[in-house]
């Protein structure tokens, strides 16, 4: 990374992710020796990116010829709402003092969920909206666009997200962003991970694994995934669901289904989403691929933000399973795992991430090994015991 011209700063004080990508990208400086966090008395907030404070010289100029890459995650502490309003001052400080470009990156793009309006013309969709789904929005605002203007207009030129699954988004922010928007596809993390871990078990072209997508949304993203990881017997079973209610849904095998649910009896299955809330869709379809009597159920999925309710639901014995990125930051604290802490692995995304972000805008990214993210693991979860237990084994069978 070329220090000169591109600094790394997250919108919150000592964000671990923001520090990881910034080092993954060859930042040298820490986070916090560029940017001071402050607030005011009377709670507003103000960043101050540093500057020697005995230089007079270039006042309101110190970041020209530089760009200023914002990273901004979820946590504990500070509401979205709060987060983004950071996010806006700290673009505006960013241009205010010369930087030539101010590029977001936001692993869960925030306001995604309210992706359209009560009206045609507000959200462009992949599919012919109905009244029913028009008056879903009635008395709402579009809040996917007006994020993005107002990204815009604080001075935001490029945003980066990860698996971002709605169409009228992406349309949306390509739009405000006149083609700089990138949403990174996690394809080459999940594929790594399936190929070189012990999650699943398979024979050497795939026999006994099916890759499953819940629904037709999901499914050429879950048909990539087979496609890369290269394995000529490995089945795609298709679902559907229908919902009759908030918390009702009935999950059935979709028509363009490549196998029925008794082609997978015998087989690990990874089921794949983009993000889990309530946790009602993926614990009854998986509850219906432990009706096909196949071996075990992997969940697999890009943004865990998961209510109390979805943490207990998922609890269940009908996922053994859950493989997950760290795109939001607070599913690493054990306390938010909860008992599902047993059945969990984490990706942590920073390394492919920075390389993804220096990919795109020309730069250098820190000399490291050649993984793609750190795993993390509780001691709680079967497979770290069977790994502990393996190396005792062989600490003792060299010591003989």
């Amino acid at each position: 990374m070329n220090a000169s011209s591109h600094i790394v700063v997250g919108n919150s004080s000592d964000d671990p992710f923001a520090i990881d990508v910034a080092y993954a990208m060859g930042q040298q400086e820490d986070v916090s020796d560029l940017i001071s966090l402050k607030q005011f008395a009377n709670s507003e907030f103000c960043p101050r990116y540093i500057s020697d404070e005995q230089d007079f010289s270039d006042i309101g100029g110190k970041l020209r010829g530089r760009s200023v890459i914002i990273v901004s995650t979820s946590n504990l502490l500070l509401s979205r709402q709060d987060l983004a309003m950071r996010t806006f001052t700290m673009a505006r400080a960013a241009k205010e003092n010369g930087a030539g470009e101010v590029i977001l990156v936001e692993p869960d793009l925030f306001y995604s969920a309210q992706d359209r309006g009560p009206r045609a013309d507000l959200g462009r969709c992949a599919f012919a909206r109905t009244e029913k789904d028009l008056k879903k929005f009635d008395g709402q605002p579009f809040t996917a666009r007006l994020y993005a203007e107002m990204l815009r207009l604080a001075g935001v030129d490029r945003v980066f997200t990860v698996h971002n699954h709605s169409h009228s988004v992406q349309t949306t922010f390509t739009e405000v962003f006149a083609g700089k928007f990138h949403n990174l596809i996690p394809y080459d993390i999940y594929v790594d991970y399936l190929r070189n871990s012990d999650i699943i078990s398979c024979g050497a072209d795939g026999e006994g694994l099916a890759l499953c997508a819940p629904d037709k949304g999901a499914g050429d993203f879950v048909k990539e995934v087979c496609r890369r990881l290269g394995l000529p017997k490995v089945k795609f079973l298709l679902l559907d669901k229908e919902r009759s209610g908030e918390r009702k849904v009935t999950i059935t095998v979709h028509p363009e289904s490549e196998c029925s649910l008794r082609d997978i009896a015998g087989h690990d299955v990874v089921l794949f989403d983009d993000m889990v809330r309530t946790g009602t869709t993926v614990v009854q379809a998986c509850q219906a691929l432990k009706e096909a009597k196949q071996r075990k159920t992997v969940f697999a999925l890009t943004h865990f933000y998961a209510s109390e309710e979805g943490r207990l639901k998922m609890a269940s014995t009908a996922i053994d399973e859950i493989l997950t990125l760290n795109t939001i930051p607070t599913v690493l604290n054990r306390d938010i795992q909860g008992r599902l802490r047993k059945k969990m692995v984490v990706l942590k995304i920073e390394r492919w991430l920075a390389r993804n972000l220096c990919t795109t805008l020309g730069l250098t990214a820190r000399t490291m090994d050649n993984s793609l993210y750190a795993i993390d693991m509780s001691s709680k979860n079967l497979r770290w015991k069977q790994k502990i237990w393996l190396s005792e084994q062989l600490k003792l069978l060299n010591q003989r």
